[in-house]
């Protein structure tokens, strides 16, 4: 594969896991943990100790580390290129704003998912308002924290990406036309000239003067350089 090609799929794959990190987040902050607080501490403390159990799980996994490792690898990439200059600062804005998300979910929410699961069964704990107690309001206040961080690494990796798209095609629109074997011709290589002027459409060029040719009048001839015109062809096409 190639340099460039790792590059985008990397750079796709940073920003795609991060979304669906700071999408799950989000969805706490706004769905779940809203909707878990209106209930009884019997039914907070089991659905939380259900949830946290159920979300380790292979796809939460890759999402989660695959956000650190891809964003990682496609800044790599970017250094290594040195083409990609647009974008290197953005990546690295991403990655750092992850790495805020990361911390924060393994400092202070997965102890926090921890000190719930230690609690045990929700029959038998006897306090079950002092167990929310002392999870509820730090783990959502931590979790609207991560998930801004979350959010705002998806929006700079997606800008890096747009970046990294315009650059791609930018450099690949000034390849020199007719590299690989055949010869590009413009639009104003093919337009009918009937005065002096040279046109440029790629290694090829086709000189015009007076003498005779097939098309009425002229001579031609080839060499490195742009596409000149005389007088004595009237309306010529440039060769293919």
């Amino acid at each position: 594969m190639q340099l460039k090609t790792l590059h985008t799929v990397a750079l796709l794959a940073a920003t795609l896991t991060t979304g669906l990190m700071a999408g799950l987040f989000a969805a706490f902050s706004y769905a779940v943990m809203p909707g878990l607080g209106g209930s009884s501490d019997r039914t907070f403390v089991e659905g939380m100790q259900k949830i946290n159990a159920s979300i380790l799980n292979g796809w939460f996994m890759f999402c989660f580390l695959g956000g650190v490792a891809f964003t990682a690898l496609a800044l790599a990439l970017s250094l290594r290129s040195g083409a990609d200059r647009a974008a290197l600062p953005w990546i690295i804005a991403g990655l750092v704003l992850y790495l805020v998300m990361f911390v924060i979910t393994s400092g202070v929410n997965v102890p926090l998912n921890d000190q719930l699961a230690k609690a045990g069964d929700p029959a038998r704990i006897t306090d079950l308002a002092a167990v929310r107690r002392d999870f509820e309001a730090r783990w959502v206040t931590w979790n609207t924290v991560r998930a801004v961080a979350n959010i705002a690494a998806f929006a700079v990796l997606a800008w890096a990406l747009v970046l990294h798209g315009r650059a791609t095609a930018s450099s690949t629109g000034a390849a020199e036309p007719g590299a690989g074997g055949g010869a590009s011709v413009t639009a104003a290589a093919r337009a009918d000239v009937s005065g002096p002027g040279a046109v440029s459409y790629g290694s090829r060029v086709v000189a015009y003067g007076p003498g005779s040719d097939a098309h009425g009048g002229g001579t031609v001839a080839y060499r490195s350089g742009a596409v000149a015109y005389g007088r004595g062809t009237g309306g010529a096409s440039a060769p293919s």
